[in-house]
């Protein structure tokens, strides 16, 4: 069996490190596969790197179902588990968290497969552009499905407090993804030379091996299994998942689906543009990933201590990530400023893009933090039912903030402009993050000691 940890015990920093530091490795992975993706690709030529630029935001979007419909099964199951329901009534939340899930994500994959030629053109992209965009996504198309069961199969490991497992599942699918990447853009002997295409088709092939891998060791350790009444309280799973899961999937989907729209805004000034702005972001998602991994610990630990009535200990876990989040934020801002123009340079083909690309490190890099308290508490407002609120927070912070700030910075300031609004959404978002936590009872206004039964549970 594989381990399971009671998130209800002991010191509450050290269970987050728990399912936080593995998670770190796994989410490095996923991420890298992107920065692969545009390595790869920047070797082609300016359009398959926009077009990566433009298909990346997109399909983030579209995966944040995956993203939603995980953090509903975990906030479910997590519970479930911090009060004890026993292990049916686990198994069953499971099982019909992967049904709805695996059934919602190949609806969405069909409506996107017809809808993606038109969605593209529409926030800016050429017709050079949109052949190398028509490559990639059938086999992005076919590989989504495949992505939801491996996240919710990875969920379950997560509620039982088990990040390890998730995360050696994803490092070995990110793994398989980069080795085969360019052998399939560029084509060897055995396989043919796909180009962009060839960048999805790795992915496909990854998401299918890593799914496998997830479903079989949940069902060999027990996580899953065929349990009794199979169908007992479905609707009551729906329900509970889709009351996390929905306002999740949307939380996580609009800061892609902003960043989309942003996209289109910086389209204004040219390919060049958008090709460093899309590798900016991607930077800026590999700097992230500590912070999103605490977002993926701190579910865990918080829905299993609400679950067992035991706040104090949630609020806490929160206390210890947020602190986090401004320490490393603000190093990796330093790092950033640094050794930006290298990083800038080894992601393009250099000129403008490459400056374009810097000048995104050196001046967002700052506001990263912000971004982290928004990730890390939205994460565990969701985990304690409160996911309309965290999607209340992310909409904020697009909509009201990023995406006309953006389009007005644009026109204004043209290219910097753009990073002034990402600025401005960032630190404005991490003092409303900070005001909600405060109102949902997960940020307390001193620190929280350990609790004399936390020592000697410890």
């Amino acid at each position: 069996m594989s381990a399971s940890r009671d998130l209800t015990q002991g010191p509450v920093w050290r269970g987050l490190a728990a399912v936080s530091a593995p998670m770190s490795l796994g989410i490095l992975g996923v991420l890298s596969v992107g920065l692969a993706d545009a390595y790869f690709l920047g070797q082609l030529g300016e359009e398959p790197l926009a077009a990566v630029g433009y298909i990346y935001p997109v399909t983030a979007a579209i995966t944040s179902l995956s993203i939603g419909l995980s953090a509903g099964a975990n906030a479910a199951i997590s519970q479930a588990i911090g009060r004890k329901d026993g292990e049916d009534a686990e198994q069953r939340l499971a099982l019909h968290a992967i049904a709805i899930g695996v059934t919602l994500a190949t609806l969405l994959a069909a409506v996107f497969y017809v809808a993606s030629s038109p969605l593209f053109r529409l926030i800016g992209a050429g017709d050079a552009v949109m052949e190398e965009i028509e490559k990639y996504i059938p086999f992005w198309t076919l590989s989504f499905p495949v992505l939801v069961l491996m996240m919710l199969s990875q969920a379950t490991f997560r509620a039982h407090g088990d990040g390890a497992t998730a995360a050696i599942v994803m490092v070995a699918s990110a793994v398989i993804n980069i080795a085969l990447t360019p052998v399939f853009i560029y084509g060897t002997s055995v396989a043919p030379e796909l180009g962009t295409g060839g960048a999805a088709l790795a992915t496909l092939i990854a998401r299918i091996l890593g799914a496998a891998a997830a479903l079989y060791w949940a069902l060999h350790t027990g996580k899953l299994k065929w349990c009794s009444n199979i169908l007992k309280g479905f609707m009551g799973s729906v329900k509970t998942i889709i009351k996390v899961g929905g306002p999740a999937a949307l939380s996580n989907a609009i800061n892609p689906a902003g960043m989309a729209a942003v996209t289109a805004a910086v389209a204004t000034l040219g390919e060049t543009a958008v090709a460093a702005f899309g590798a900016a972001t991607r930077v800026q998602s590999l700097a992230m990933v500590p912070m999103m991994a605490l977002s993926a610990g701190i579910g865990p630990v918080v829905g299993q201590n609400w679950g067992a009535d035991k706040h104090e200990r949630a609020a806490r876990g929160l206390h210890w990530a947020l602190w986090f989040c401004l320490v490393y934020g603000l190093a990796i801002a330093a790092l950033l400023s640094i050794f930006a123009t290298p990083i800038a340079t080894l992601l393009t083909d250099g000129g403008n893009a490459a400056e374009q690309t810097a000048l995104y490190l050196r001046i967002v890099g700052w506001s990263f933090f912000g971004y982290g308290f928004v990730v890390v508490t939205n994460a565990a407002m969701n985990a304690r039912d409160k996911a309309v609120w965290s999607m209340s927070l992310s909409l904020g912070r697009i909509f009201a903030v990023y995406l006309p700030g953006a389009w007005l910075g644009v026109t204004v300031f043209d290219y910097t402009g753009v990073l002034i609004a990402a600025v401005a959404a960032n630190i404005l978002a991490a003092l409303a993050a900070l005001w909600m936590g405060r109102r949902t009872g997960l940020i307390t206004p001193h620190p929280l000691p350990q609790t004399t039964k936390d020592a000697k549970a410890a």
